[in-house]
């Protein structure tokens, strides 16, 4: 995304002069310097986008994720725009691999000062063909990785009084439900109690929380599990009020921003970035959309001839 930025230059004879810049970032480019960010599955999709962003940003990058070879890929792509980075193998559902990947960055950066839990499991499905390890699978990524993760970053922070701020990636589902994506929306939903009781419990330790909820932001993955079929991508992107959906560095944007020290009063709060689309599916009579002009016309003579 580029940006024109306007300066207002004074000369010396008091003239006011306008210049003109085209920028691609909209942050100062040391908004994340000296900070280091540890995002959960941050090898692929939304995760790597962040990855870039926060790197662009001046941030160094922990990557942890449980496909070697992907994580190898990514941190490579980074290294090679100059972006301080490494990974580590890990299985966020393990706390002992979660405690391994943590010790071993922090060997090689002293501190971790950014959390990003965006490790996630989800596809469709009629919930009653779930088994319970369809189940304990999304549950234990979702649910069970990102309080793993949280507490060994928090009680690292609270013991060396270091301050920290945890990003998790949750859903407008997580407060709506949502059907055919159960164990997701059940997950979703505890990450977000999570969130919001957090932001209370340690904000004394200087530990924010803060969250995430996106929607359509189509990813190799997402097409995989949750968009198999064309006819389903359509479907939901007809969703969208705004009818698109999601591009990348609308997301990295947003997430650059509040584990910035810019937004350090924001804390608890989740920020939807969905285009207005779980606003469409709440209000009662938002399907009228797909009336025609001739249907409202008819609705009006109806509604006149009551009154």
């Amino acid at each position: 995304m580029q940006w024109l930025i306007i300066y207002v230059q004074q000369q010396g004879n008091g003239e006011i002069q306008l210049v003109f810049s085209i920028e691609d970032n909209m942050f100062e480019k040391d908004l994340l310097k000296g900070k280091v960010a540890l995002v959960t599955g941050g090898g692929t999709g939304i995760g790597f986008e962040m990855c870039k962003r926060f790197g662009s940003l001046g941030a160094s990058i922990c990557i942890i994720g449980r496909r070697e070879n992907v994580l190898e890929k990514a941190v490579d792509e980074l290294r090679k725009s100059g972006i301080s980075a490494e990974y580590h193998r890990c299985d966020v559902r393990n706390p002992a691999e979660i405690t391994e990947s943590v010790d071993y960055f922090m060997q090689k950066f002293s501190h971790i000062d950014i959390l990003v839990n965006n490790a996630a499991g989800n596809f469709v499905s009629p919930t009653e063909n779930l088994s319970p390890h369809a189940v304990d699978a999304v549950l234990g990524i979702v649910l069970h990785g990102t309080l793993y993760m949280t507490l060994e970053l928090g009680k690292r922070w609270i013991s060396s009084g270091r301050h920290g701020v945890v990003l998790d990636i949750v859903t407008s589902y997580a407060w709506t439900g949502s059907g055919f994506v159960v164990p997701s929306a059940a997950a979703k939903a505890g990450v977000l109690a999570t969130v919001r009781s957090l932001a209370v419990e340690w904000a004394k330790y200087g530990i924010r929380h803060v969250a995430i909820a996106p929607g359509p932001f189509p990813t190799e993955a997402t097409r995989k599990n949750l968009f198999p079929l064309p006819e389903v991508e359509k479907l939901l992107t007809e969703r969208v009020p705004m009818g698109r959906v999601g591009n990348m560095d609308e997301i990295a944007n947003l997430a650059s921003y509040l584990v910035s020290d810019q937004a350090g009063f924001i804390n608890g709060e989740v920020v939807t970035i969905d285009g207005g689309e779980w606003l469409k599916g709440a209000g009662e009579f938002n399907n009228l959309l797909d009336l025609t002009g001739e249907q409202w016309k008819l609705i009006r003579e109806i509604s006149s001839k009551k009154s």
